[in-house]
Parts: structure tokens; C-alpha cells; sequence
């Protein structure tokens, strides 16, 4: 049996059924929108029937208040703008557990505001944003109350107390573009990971800093003591100079880890590029050695063959800083892959 396609000479195919994605895509939504709204009013009403301890027009003795009608509330979702219909009770008030008072945002719509906002997004493309999804703008005075609530919460964090022992911690600074006046400028933020007793990672701190320098450092770490930060026999950063100085002065007992893959990029970096495949393996390799001992070994034969091959700079950095990343090999081996680099912050 065979089948002819009129297409196959140029012509355009009979029976085909041309389907509209953006008229199927607004049904859709407006399908989710109507069952969420339907949903909401739903255990609204059911919240009611408990309160009155009655179904609606049910007759019992046991009744304790009568209905009174309703009042609609919008509510914006992320299926977008829901009608609820508030049940009043004749003389009880009536406190729903679904929705909170006065609350015209579901908690997931003002996250995605906030985080849209803080992102560099502007007032006015989040407003276009908002009403895409949503089908309502949001004002700008919104905005600004949201972001009132955060930073209460932020403040709030970042002086709370550390609690329990904090065995490794991971230091870094990252580079972010900021708005002063109009004008954008390039800002640090530092920021502290520790590793708790049982192994998992928390944030201990995070602090705005003008530059990685030792004051702001200083004051960095300071902070994090006075919050409670104790029991840290590692510390694992880059060799940022202003860093290791303030880790001296703030927790003199404490090791220190320098990052192996900063340290690796340093030595790459005066390695000619047609040799940086092979100098690279041989940076790894003194880093996947068993232990201490052979480590150091092979670190003496890498600086012997750097020179052979001519790489006097390359040499002299890797020799100059190698001992500063074998600090992991100190502590237990099943550690050892979690602790010889801070790309994790990366």
C-alpha cells in the first residue's frame, strides 16, 4: 500500500491542522488560574462549615454561628490573579489559616519580586515582568516594602549568633556591580562557609567590603568571632595577603589551606600556553599523591623539571608556594577532597 504526499512537489499539504501554541498556552493558563481560584474558595468555604460547625443550610443543634454572606479579595498567585470569596460569620470572626490577613500576595510571588529586584532588575521592566506573568503591575511602592521586610531579616541574620563548632571554614571575595548615585561601580562582598561537626555546610557570614584588603578582612573575621565562631582548625582561602595576616591576628591557632586550584592558575599563569597542558598535569600530581611525604617529593621533582625545561618563573612561584597547599594532608584523608580547594565559593 502506498501513501502520496502532495507536498512533495512544492504544494501545501491537505488535512493538516494548524494549531495556535499562543492561543493553547492562554488556555492552559487560564485553565490553572480558574482550578486554583476554585481551589482556594473551596477550603475557604470548608474553614467556614468548621467554624460554624455546620454545613451551609444544615440544620443541627450543634451549629455554633450562621453565615452572612462573603467579600471578594484578589490575590495575586503564579498562576496569576485569583477572586476569593472571603466567607463573615453573624458573630464570629473569621480567621482563615489558608490566607493571611491582609495578605494580596502569595509568599512565592513577592520571592520572585524580591530576587528580581535585588538581581539589578529595574522598577519598571519588573512591573512590565508582573503583569506578563501575573496579569497585575506592581508598584514600586510594593517593591520597596518587600525589600524593607528582607533587609529587617537580612540585619537580623547576619547578627545572629554562630552556634556549635565550625571545624573548616571557607573564605572568599567576589566582585559584584553596584549602583551608587547612577553610577556603577565594582564592590566586593566577602563571604564565610563553615563545616559543622556533622559535616554540613552553613553560611556564617557575608559582609560588603570596599576591596579585599586587611581591614575589611579584619573587621570580616572579627565579627564572625564576636557572633561565636569557634572550634575552626582550617581556614581554606586564596593567598590573599590582607586574608592571611588577619587570620593571624583573629585565630592565630588555626591552620591555613591555600586553594589548590588558585595556586595551580598562579603558576599557569608565566607558563607559555604551549606548555601549560603538561605543566598542569604535573601541578595535579602533586596534589593526588597519598601522602605528605611523597607529595613533597613530587613536588621537588616538578620544580627540577620546570627548570630543565626552561620555566625559571614558573618555578620559582611554584616553589615559593607549594608547601602553603599541602596543609590538607594534616588532617583525615576522608576530608581531603573537601578541603584542598574553595572552589566550592567559586
Amino acid at each position: 500500500m502506498s501513501t502520496s504526499l502532495d507536498s512533495v512537489d512544492g504544494a501545501k499539504p491537505k488535512g493538516i491542522v494548524s494549531i495556535d501554541d499562543g492561543l493553547v498556552k492562554e488556555h492552559l493558563n487560564e485553565t490553572v488560574r480558574k482550578t486554583v481560584e476554585q481551589t482556594l474558595n473551596a477550603m475557604l468555604d470548608a474553614e467556614a462549615e468548621e467554624l460554624c460547625n455546620a454545613p451551609r443550610y444544615g440544620r443541627t443543634e450543634d451549629r455554633r454561628d450562621y453565615r452572612s454572606g462573603h467579600y471578594t479579595r484578589d490575590l495575586d498567585t503564579k498562576a496569576g490573579k485569583v477572586k476569593l470569596k472571603m466567607p463573615k460569620l453573624r458573630t464570629l470572626p473569621f480567621e482563615t489559616q489558608i490566607i493571611e490577613r491582609y495578605r494580596r500576595r502569595e509568599s512565592s510571588v513577592e520571592e520572585a519580586l524580591i530576587e528580581m529586584y535585588l538581581a539589578g532588575v529595574s522598577v519598571r521592566r519588573v512591573e512590565d515582568i508582573t503583569e506578563a506573568l501575573w496579569g497585575t503591575k506592581v508598584s514600586p511602592s510594593t517593591l520597596s516594602e518587600l525589600n524593607k521586610k528582607v533587609y529587617v531579616n537580612i540585619e537580623k541574620w547576619l547578627a545572629s549568633p554562630i552556634e556549635g563548632e565550625h571545624p573548616y571554614v571557607y573564605l572568599d571575595g567576589m566582585y559584584l556591580k553596584r549602583s551608587w548615585g547612577g553610577e556603577v561601580r565594582n564592590v566586593s562582598v566577602l563571604i564565610a562557609v563553615g563545616v559543622n561537626r556533622d559535616g554540613y555546610r552553613e553560611v556564617l557570614g557575608v559582609r560588603e567590603g570596599l576591596k579585599e584588603d586587611k581591614e575589611s578582612w579584619l573587621s570580616f573575621l572579627r565579627h564572625l568571632k564576636e557572633r561565636g565562631l569557634t572550634g575552626t582548625r582550617l581556614f581554606i582561602s586564596d593567598k590573599c595577603l590582607g586574608l592571611i595576616e588577619s587570620l593571624c591576628e583573629t585565630f592565630p591557632d588555626a591552620r591555613w589551606q591555600r586553594c589548590t586550584f588558585h595556586f595551580h592558575r598562579n603558576v599557569l599563569s608565566v607558563v607559555p600556553k604551549g606548555k601549560a597542558k603538561e605543566v598542569g598535569a604535573m601541578l595535579r600530581a602533586v596534589h593526588a599523591q597519598e601522602d605528605l611525604e611523597q607529595s613533597r617529593k613530587k613536588a621537588k621533582y616538578v620544580a627540577g623539571k620546570l627548570r630543565e625545561m626552561k620555566l625559571h618563573k614558573a618555578a620559582e612561584t611554584f616553589e615559593n608556594g607549594v608547601e602553603e597547599t599541602l596543609t590538607y594532608y594534616h588532617f583525615p584523608r576522608e576530608h581531603k577532597l573537601h578541603i584542598y580547594t574553595n572552589n566550592m565559593l567559586e
